[in-house]
């Protein structure tokens, strides 16, 4: 069994001003956005610098909005109710990836309408960049201590200091292995070469929402909502489980439709 390394939370502390590793790890991830579709836009003609610059502003607003507005409905909406400005509390932790990404979703729809480009064109291009910071996500929620996996005996599992007194798979760190580095490997790789639009996004949402049903089977439910049918099914399976399906239809459609189309 590991130690868990115990990090605190809050990374520097400036007199009454504290900044969070959470909050740190979304920088990160919106840094590594910006770096990386302006190497995407030397060759994407209709994108450079002053558009990506623009997109990041626009995706940040997506990601926080729908993530901490996903969260709310989608894993603790009763705690709302009772605590409406808990909705406002981010540094404590509490963001959806599917909230998220519907809030990126209406950020590149309206982007897409700005610079007269069609919302896959919008989202081919900027699907790349994203698993970095997805995988930036979980090592902040592995920092906090939050959303560990279920009880092992697996030799590197871990005592949570929130998870009670048995070992736990570290789930955290999975998740930040298949959607960060793993993830970002893959779809980079593909978006290298001219591919159908539709393309790149139907295998981000595709291999995404394989990554994330297959990791729920080791990672423990949240409490106050526990399995949803047939005492293993998942909040985040129900969720990842259609994107799975779109992703699938989308590649195929691609490649139907454009089988020799590039979208750069």
């Amino acid at each position: 069994m590991l130690t868990f390394p115990n990090i605190d939370p809050v990374a520097l502390s400036l007199g009454p001003l504290q900044i969070h590793w959470y909050g740190l790890m979304y920088l990160v991830g919106f840094l590594a956005a910006w770096w990386l579709m302006k190497r995407r836009a030397q060759t994407h003609s209709v994108w450079n610098e002053e558009r990506v610059g623009d997109f990041i502003f626009y995706g940040a607003l997506g990601v926080v909005l729908g993530g901490r507005i996903g969260y709310v409905l989608f894993y603790n909406f009763d705690a709302f109710l009772n605590d409406p400005l808990m909705i406002l509390r981010i540094w404590q932790g509490g963001m959806a990836f599917h909230g998220g990404l519907i809030g990126v979703i209406i950020a590149m729809w309206l982007y897409g309408r700005k610079i007269g480009q069609s919302f896959f064109q919008v989202a081919d291009f900027v699907a790349p960049a994203v698993p970095i910071g997805l995988g930036a996500g979980r090592i902040a929620n592995f920092i906090n201590g939050e959303l560990w996996g279920r009880v092992t005996d697996v030799p590197w599992a871990m005592v949570f200091p929130t998870g009670g007194s048995l070992p736990r798979h570290p789930s955290q760190l999975y998740q930040a292995f298949l959607e960060g580095i793993v993830f970002f490997t893959l779809i980079w790789l593909y978006s290298s070469k001219p591919r159908p639009t539709m393309a790149v996004s139907g295998l981000f949402m595709l291999f995404y929402g394989i990554y994330r049903f297959g990791i729920e089977f080791v990672r423990q439910p949240d409490a106050h909502i526990g399995f949803i049918a047939w005492g293993w099914l998942t909040k985040g399976q129900l969720l990842s489980f259609p994107m799975i399906l779109i992703g699938l239809g989308l590649m195929l459609w691609a490649y139907k439709k454009q089988p020799k189309t590039s979208n750069a």
